[in-house]
């Protein structure tokens, strides 16, 4: 009997709306080129941002037919996605939403990354810090696996602070099995700053801070040295949050790891090889830093600046 062939390459790409400047493709790329093997991540934008389901399922019909591996998903189409493949996994079952889904020989698996990228980025920084109560601010796809990801650190209880009530009440659903009892807090100014008051920590999994969304969820004046934030934003990195909780002495943790954890989590899900995140974690980095210099407005000599 001869031996099975060796692996050629490896195909995996990113769905969502605004994709374009993803890290994610290069992050792939180039652990893929550090392990010594060809691989290609394609960019596959929603320039409509659309949820359909018909072209939803083309999309990935399409991506089997020619023969992905794998694909990453993204806003706006995290929870959408899961009745279009074959099996989720626990985690994607229990949140209602996935970000990731394995390709195998014509069938389709979706597993949420979101989960394990925060739960691992907490545990590099923020193992040591309390826990007991902790103020989460969103509840869609990204808020509900990070409440998970919280459920899994052992945060006592958790105050959910969401516009809409009803994703909140389907996040606090998706928890009913576990430990981590869950208080839908009203979306106002009073009910924030009570909630911020009586709390440990707080992590921001809404838009906001973003570059299409700017400002900042928490008023700096809520902010106490006593008080860890997380936020899952990563794009900036420092975003307004994190830079007021900087300057009120609190504890942080940026989006970063969480982002690195996600690409190396379905890195290793896609090609089934173990990734360096230390080297995958300096890449990010790197990448970060040539973005923000690249945006940086340079000047022409008499001092005023490019337009």
């Amino acid at each position: 009997m001869s031996a099975a062939r060796p692996r050629r390459s490896w195909l995996s790409g990113l769905i969502g709306h605004g994709v374009g400047p993803s890290l994610t493709p290069e992050m792939h790329e180039r652990e893929a080129e550090r392990q010594g093997i060809r691989y290609v991540y394609k960019v596959i934008d929603q320039p409509d941002g659309s949820v359909d389901h018909d072209h939803l399922a083309h999309l990935l019909a399409a991506a089997i037919e020619l023969g992905f591996d794998g694909l990453n998903i993204t806003h706006p189409v995290k929870q959408a996605m899961v009745p279009l493949v074959d099996e989720v996994a626990p985690a994607v079952a229990a949140i209602g939403a996935l970000n990731t889904v394995l390709i195998r020989d014509g069938r389709t698996i979706g597993h949420n990354t979101d989960v394990s990228g925060f739960l691992e980025s907490f545990a590099d920084e923020l193992l040591d810090v309390d826990r007991d109560r902790v103020v989460l601010l969103g509840a869609g796809g990204a808020g509900t696996a990070v409440a998970h990801a919280l459920a899994e650190v052992g945060v006592e209880q958790l105050l959910v602070i969401d516009p809409d009530r009803d994703r909140g009440q389907v996040l606090t659903a998706s928890l009913a099995e576990r430990r981590t009892q869950v208080e839908l807090v009203p979306a106002t100014r009073e009910g924030l700053a009570a909630a911020v008051a009586t709390s440990a920590g707080v992590v921001n999994a809404t838009p906001v801070g973003m570059e299409a969304h700017p400002g900042s969820p928490v008023p700096p004046e809520l902010l106490r040295a006593d008080l860890w934030l997380a936020d899952i934003v990563y794009r900036p990195l420092d975003t307004e949050l994190l830079t007021a909780a900087r300057r009120a002495g609190c504890t942080v943790l940026t989006g970063a790891g969480m982002a690195v954890h996600q690409a190396a989590d379905s890195f290793e899900l896609f090609t089934g090889l173990p990734a360096d995140r230390a080297a995958m974690r300096r890449d990010f980095d790197e990448l970060v830093a040539v973005e923000a210099t690249a945006a940086e407005p340079t000047r022409e000599p008499t001092g005023e600046r490019n337009r």
